[in-house]
C-alpha cells in the first residue's frame, strides 16, 4: 500500500551537494503528489531559505521548518503556524550556554528574520535582506523560532554533549552539521521535526505507520523513529545509520527517489 504521507528532510537528502535537486527526484516528488499523498519537506532551513526549493519542486506541498517550530506553506510561501520559543526561556538558555562555552557566538532565527551577534560567522548568503547585526543582549527581546550557537574551533558532536549537559529540560537541543566549525540549533522544549510533522499528520487522520520518512543528520532522529517507515541516506551521519534500519543511496545518488520510485510505482 503507498504512503499516506511522504517526510523529506532536505540538505543532504533530497538536496544534492551542489545545492540542486536533480530531475529525477523533483519527478520522484510530483509522483506523491499525483498520487493522492501528502509532500512535506522537513527541514531545519529557516523560511527565508526555502524560496529555492519551492521553485524547484513546483510550489507542492507544505514544509516544516526550523527544526518543528514553524510550518510554511509552499504554494504561497507563507507560515502558517509556528511553536516558539518564548523571550524568557531564550534568554536563560543564551547565558547558561554562554557559561559553559565562553567561545560561543550566537544567532537567532524569528521566523522570517535572523539576527545575530557580531562574533556570529555566517556560512550562506541566502536571504541576508533579512539579517541584521545587533548586541547580544538585543537577540532575546523577543520569542524566537530557533536560536543558534555557532563555535569556531569546536565539533558539533562535541558541543551537543556540552550543552545537553548544562540545559536539562530547559529547550531542546540538536545539530545538522556534517564535520567543520560547530553549529547547535535550539528550539522550545517539546518542538522537534517529528512533533510538528506529528500534529500535521493528526490534523489530516494520517497514523504514523502510513507515514514514509528520509533524513541524515541528528535533528532527523525524532522524525525517523516516529514515521512507520523510516530511511537512513548512505551519507547520513553515523548516529542516523547507526539508529535506522533502512539505508538508501545518497543524496547525490537520488536515494530518496529510488525508494519513491518503488512506493509509488505506476
Amino acid at each position: 500500500m503507498c504512503p499516506q504521507l511522504v517526510a523529506c528532510d532536505l540538505d543532504g537528502t533530497v538536496v544534492r551537494s551542489d545545492g540542486t535537486i536533480s530531475p529525477r527526484t523533483r519527478a520522484a516528488l510530483a509522483r506523491v503528489e499525483e498520487s493522492g499523498a501528502t509532500l512535506v519537506f522537513v527541514t531545519g532551513r529557516p523560511p527565508r531559505w526555502m524560496h529555492p526549493v519551492a521553485e524547484e519542486t513546483g510550489h507542492r506541498g507544505l514544509a516544516i521548518c526550523a527544526n518543528g517550530a514553524l510550518v510554511y506553506d509552499l504554494h504561497d510561501e507563507r507560515v502558517v503556524e509556528s511553536f516558539l520559543l518564548d523571550a524568557s526561556t531564550l534568554r536563560k538558555a543564551m547565558d547558561t550556554l554562554r557559561a559553559r562555552i565562553p567561545d560561543a557566538a550566537f544567532g537567532v532565527e524569528y521566523g522570517t528574520s535572523f539576527a545575530h551577534e557580531q562574533s556570529y560567522l555566517l556560512r550562506w548568503d541566502v536571504g541576508r535582506p533579512h539579517v541584521a547585526i545587533v548586541e547580544a543582549g538585543r537577540l532575546a527581546e523577543r520569542p524566537a523560532a530557533k536560536l543558534l550557537l555557532r563555535h569556531e574551533g569546536r565539533e558539533a558532536d562535541d558541543l551537543l554533549d556540552a550543552a545537553r549537559d548544562v540545559l536539562e529540560d530547559l529547550v531542546e537541543v540538536t545539530h545538522s552539521s556534517a564535520s567543520g566549525a560547530g553549529l547547535l540549533e535550539i528550539s522550545a522544549l517539546g518542538v522537534s521535526k517529528a512533533s510538528t510533522l506529528a500534529r500535521l499528520c493528526d490534523e489530516r487522520r494520517v497514523p504514523a505507520e502510513a507515514v514514509l520518512a528520509f533524513g541524515d543528520m541528528p535533528n532527523d532522529l525524532p522524525m525517523l523513529a516516529w514515521a512507520g517507515t523510516a530511511y537512513a541516506m548512505a551519507n547520513a551521519h553515523p548516529d542516523v545509520l547507526a539508529a535506522v534500519d533502512r539505508h538508501t543511496a545518497s543524496n547525490d545518488e537520488d536515494g530518496v527517489a529510488v525508494v519513491l520510485e518503488r512506493a509509488f510505482a505506476y
